[in-house]
Formats: structure tokens, C-alpha cells, sequence
């Protein structure tokens, strides 16, 4: 059975999760990182020496890096669907999965640290203006991409990319400051929805 080290309310972990669900695998979550001082102990940091989750152990195979656990789940356990083979019909897959984990990841990181996390480092005025004017251009592109697509952000099916994009576009919506309208993000928001894993690990109410 695969085993998942990691909080569930990590957006990581929960990519990992939400792919499992969507997969039909079985698997055991094993509960590190509610102490952040647990990921500096010598027995996780020999299995991810970043002291970071998620981590997953498929017997006696470890990895970290969710994208990379999200690549491997769909290559190991019948995902084709999710991640094809066809290098033309995958490139957007990845394409989109390395977006969401630079682009997107960096323009939201200071506004939710400051709006969610109430992070006393996190707390300039300036800074957090700049910080959500970024993630509400960063979210524009994502809407230019869902009005070409008029689906999935890779295309018409969805795929692993919509398991981080979708998770970011939740954290997008929890987190209180002013939304611009952005019909095509709000439409793949209900979309997404609609797949039972996504109220799940997705929009169930944590950022």
C-alpha cells in the first residue's frame, strides 16, 4: 500500500491526495509536519533531506517533489488518462503543472502568508498591494487560458495539471481580498467541482 507523509491541509500533500482518489488507490497518510520541528528529525530528513512534504513511499520506492509524485502516480498506476503518453498531448501537461509550480505559486506566496497566515514578516503595506495586484495578473492569465480552452487548463480533458492549478484557484478564492472578475477561472472553479475528489481536497473551506 502507498504511504503519504504529510498534513492534509498541505496544498501539496493534498495534490498527492486529491491524484490517489482520482487513481482509486489505496493508501495510508502517516501525519508529519503539524510540528514543523517533526521535519527536521534525522528519520525524515533520510527520506527527504529538504525536510519538506509530501513524501511518498511505494514499498521500498521514496519520493518528494508533489509534481514529481503526481508524474510517477500517473506513470505507475494506469493515469494515462491524466498524463498521456503522446508527447504533443503531454507537453501541455507539464507545461502547465511547471507554471502553477513557479508563476502561480510565487505571485500568491506574500499575500496569502499575509491575508491567511497573518505572518508578521508578511505584513507591509506596500508589499502586500503589489502582492495581490501580481496574483490577480497571474490569475489573468490562467482565464486567458480557460476562454481558449473552454474546459481544462491543458486542454478540453482534465488532466494532472487542473489538480495543482485547481488547488491554487481554491487558495485564490479563500483568501479574503478583492477578486477582479474573472469569468472563465469562476466557470472551471464549479467545473472542478463537480469531481467528488476536488470537495474533498479541494474547495472544502482551507485555503
Amino acid at each position: 500500500m502507498l504511504k503519504i507523509l504529510g498534513r492534509d491541509s498541505s496544498i501539496n500533500v493534498r495534490k498527492v491526495l486529491w491524484l490517489c482518489d482520482e487513481l482509486d488507490l489505496d493508501y495510508e497518510r502517516e501525519e508529519w509536519g503539524a510540528d514543523p520541528d517533526s521535519l527536521r528529525k534525522p528519520e525524515f530528513l533520510a527520506l527527504n533531506p529538504n525536510g519538506l512534504i509530501p513524501v511518498l513511499i511505494d514499498d521500498d520506492f521514496v519520493m518528494w517533489e508533489s509534481n514529481a509524485i503526481l508524474r510517477y502516480l500517473a506513470n505507475a498506476y494506469e493515469g494515462d488518462w491524466l498524463y498521456p503518453q503522446n508527447p504533443r498531448a503531454r507537453a501541455p501537461v507539464d507545461q502547465w503543472m511547471d507554471w502553477q509550480s513557479t508563476e502561480l505559486n510565487t505571485s500568491w506566496r506574500y499575500a496569502f502568508m499575509s491575508l491567511v497566515r497573518n505572518s508578521p514578516a508578511h505584513q507591509d503595506p506596500r508589499l502586500l498591494a503589489a502582492a495581490c495586484k501580481g496574483w490577480a495578473h497571474t490569475m489573468g492569465i490562467l482565464n486567458q487560458q480557460l476562454e481558449k480552452t473552454g474546459r481544462y487548463v491543458a486542454g478540453r480533458n482534465f488532466t494532472l495539471a487542473d489538480i495543482g492549478v485547481g488547488l491554487a484557484v481554491n487558495r485564490w478564492y479563500e483568501t479574503p481580498l478583492d477578486h477582479p472578475s474573472l469569468p472563465a477561472v469562476r466557470n472551471y472553479y464549479e467545473r472542478l467541482t463537480e469531481r467528488h475528489p476536488y470537495t474533498v481536497w479541494g474547495r472544502n473551506g482551507k485555503p
